[in-house]
């Protein structure tokens, strides 16, 4: 399709630098200091060329295809305090990057008109939010990793990634990860992980390349959107221990991909049995590799998102 100048705000870097690998200009409103929201090029990833700072006070003079909101921030207060009134009525989307919080099937989505549409993450979160009137489409994850990196798993060791553990407690799986890490050895990454003896927030690639040498990725999570790292983790070709929630179950084939139950015991069973023989861990990370690069492939994760621009353009 043409090439589109498409606004969005930087809400959640992961996410973005996987978006953005679509071909199309990326603007990101950007304040002094940069506070949440209004990051632009910031982190530890290695923006392409194709993103683009802009001040926050210069956003209305942009000629802009579409908008791409993904925070009720952004929809509620950002687009009346930077966006020109041509701009808040042209094509819109709204990325919803979470599990309705409030009540698991009863929450109503705050976007609830039919001019906007609504990208949900998973095919999980799609139905158990109450869409109301929106237009609804979904576009599961897609992420990039570098193809020089392997899973070796040589570290008899498990690793969970989790930013904020301590601070999303019960949500997160603060008590799951704390159980399991009486019984076989975890390292913990992520912002804050240092509260729990972790090893910090590491830069991206840093990260995954230490990933690849844990026997295992160990999700302890019991209610979030399907979460990158995991993702991430089964395409370099780690095992997945996770718990059978949300989207989990539909993206790592149990006994396949990796070990996901809601049993206590059969999680921690399992990751002594990953810890214990590596050809078997070898097995299920090289069936976690083959998943990844089929279902979250970033081609078809572009794909995708082109078909959602198609769709609000009224390009189909």
């Amino acid at each position: 399709m043409r090439r589109l100048k498409i606004l969005t705000w930087h809400v959640h870097g992961s996410y973005l630098y996987n978006l953005v690998q679509a071909p199309h200009d990326f603007y990101l409103p950007v304040r002094p200091g940069r506070p949440e929201g209004y990051g632009g090029r910031s982190g530890h990833f290695p923006w392409p060329a194709n993103v683009i700072d802009v001040p926050f006070d210069r956003i209305r003079d942009l000629a802009v295809d579409l908008i791409i909101y993904q925070s009720t921030r952004n929809y509620f207060i950002d687009r009346f305090e930077i966006l020109s009134p041509a701009q808040r009525e042209g094509p819109s989307i709204y990325l919803e990057h979470n599990s309705p919080r409030a009540h698991p099937t009863d929450t109503r989505h705050p976007v609830d008109d039919p001019s906007v549409l609504i990208v949900h993450c998973t095919h999980f979160n799609a139905m158990m939010w109450d869409n109301r009137r929106s237009p609804v489409m979904v576009v599961p994850h897609g992420v990039v990793v570098p193809d020089e990196l392997a899973w070796s798993g040589e570290r008899e060791r498990g690793i969970t990634a989790v930013n904020g553990l301590r601070r999303r407690g019960r949500l997160a799986g603060l008590d799951v990860f704390l159980r399991a890490r009486e019984r076989v050895p975890l390292d913990l990454a992520g912002m804050g992980s240092e509260e729990l003896g972790g090893l910090g927030d590491l830069p991206h690639l840093d990260l995954l390349r230490a990933e690849a040498t844990y026997r295992f990725f160990f999700s302890p999570i019991r209610y979030t959107s399907m979460p990158l790292s995991v993702i991430e983790a089964m395409a370099l070709g780690s095992p997945i221990v996770a718990l059978a929630t949300t989207e989990l179950p539909r993206a790592v084939p149990n006994g396949e991909a990796g070990i996901v139950t809601n049993d206590a015991d059969e999680l921690l069973d399992g990751m002594e049995r990953l810890l214990g023989n590596l050809p078997f861990a070898r097995r299920m990370g090289a069936r976690a590799r083959e998943v990844a690069r089929e279902a979250f492939g970033i081609q078809r994760f572009v794909r995708d998102w082109e078909r959602a621009f198609r769709r609000v353009l009224g390009e189909e």
